[in-house]
């Protein structure tokens, strides 16, 4: 239910490739969201994107862009180390900031942007979609509603069977390389499952991290050199938090497996599954798990009517319907900004974690990530 008119917020995209063009197919749906502007440095593309989605103003330079005075926000759909340099002068040019994920290449990055935020006291919200999905929702209620008692471990789970970026047929070099992507299983998929359990848990405070990396499956050899493919295509960790929580996680773009169990979450009182996908395709549905009267109950919840009925009821559900619908429901002032950038600076601290884990050979601390993280950012 929404009883509050929606008004018109007038953006500027920044980046018209394959994201760009998932984030414009997604306003196209929200009321009173309206793209005004696009850049990107592929002029001849950039043009093409203008006149499909009709975009009255196209430009090269995202400095330019960034000189409108009548832009309420910017949506950066980048390439991973390019969102920090690009992200804080919209900032600094007084543009809120809608950002792709992971928040950046590196967790110093993702902390300088934060840091911008904070300075400029502008918005910056990162997509992070698997937090609007329905499963997400009612975990996080029952959460939230005591449901599951005191929360001890959580498992981030991702699986691809063989499915990675330009090697295996989708996609470009540039998901595949450190010096554009940074990261490979764990910033590109990784980052949505982990910062959903992070979101779950109440996002706490990282301590140790131990984990590793791998590049074992096989490849075709002229996409091999053509992809210059040296980032990870599966990444395992364990994560210890204040408090004495945990979550271990899975994430792979290529195994040799039917498939994961979704992501769970135990508590003292109960526990619960998220969806996935069994070894033949089919859909494992969301479950709870719980004690009632000395008996073990294993439960499903339909999703579609607990949607319904919360559309239905709630002022303002509309505004977790998506990242996209969210960001525009926070600029017209109808709903507060969940903290996305603080759990994609968390979430970034656990895959850096994770990197610095496997390069030493040995569990590190949060404060030694934060302490050697160095910036990847390369400024267009």
């Amino acid at each position: 239910m929404n009883t509050q008119a929606q008004a018109p917020i007038r953006i500027g995209l920044i980046g018209t490739g394959q994201i760009g063009k998932m984030h414009l197919d997604r306003y196209k749906d929200i009321p009173g969201a309206q793209v005004v502007a696009a850049c990107d440095i592929y002029e001849q593309e950039v043009k093409r994107v203008g006149e499909l989605y009709n975009i009255p103003h196209t430009y090269t330079d995202f400095r330019k862009l960034l000189e409108r005075d009548d832009l309420d926000a910017v949506d950066v759909c980048l390439h991973n180390n390019f969102h920090a340099p690009v992200t804080i002068e919209a900032l600094r040019a007084g543009k809120h900031v809608y950002c792709e994920k992971p928040i950046a290449g590196s967790y110093a990055d993702g902390k300088a942007m934060v840091q911008a935020a904070n300075e400029t006291g502008k918005m910056l919200h990162i997509q992070l979609g698997t937090l609007y999905r329905k499963e997400t929702k009612a975990a996080k209620t029952l959460i939230d509603d005591g449901k599951l008692g005191r929360l001890y471990h959580a498992r981030s789970t991702g699986f691809r069977r063989r499915n990675r970026p330009f090697v295996d047929g989708y996609g470009t070099p540039h998901f595949t390389r450190k010096e554009t992507a940074a990261g490979g299983a764990l910033l590109d998929m990784g980052v949505y499952h982990i910062a959903q359990m992070l979101y779950l848990l109440g996002n706490p405070e990282v301590t140790r991290i131990s984990g590793k990396v791998y590049q074992e499956l096989d490849m075709l050899e002229d996409r091999r050199q053509q992809s210059g493919f040296n980032v990870e295509e599966l990444g395992i960790g364990l994560i210890k938090f204040k408090g004495g929580l945990t979550l271990d996680l899975i994430e792979a773009w290529a195994i040799h497996a039917g498939g994961f169990e979704g992501g769970t979450v135990f508590g003292s009182q109960g526990g619960l599954k998220l969806p996935s996908e069994g070894p033949g395709g089919e859909k494992v549905p969301f479950t709870y798990h719980t004690t009632v009267s000395d008996m073990d109950i294993d439960s499903t919840i339909n999703l579609d009517l607990m949607d319904l009925r919360w559309h239905r009821l709630r002022e303002h559900e509309d505004a977790y319907d998506s990242s996209q619908h969210h960001w525009i429901a926070a600029l017209q002032g109808r709903v507060p900004l969940l903290d996305t950038a603080g759990i994609a600076l968390r979430t970034m601290l656990i895959s850096e974690g994770i990197y610095l884990s496997d390069g030493e050979d040995r569990e590190v601390t949060a404060d030694e990530v934060d302490a050697l993280s160095v910036s990847q950012a390369v400024t267009l």
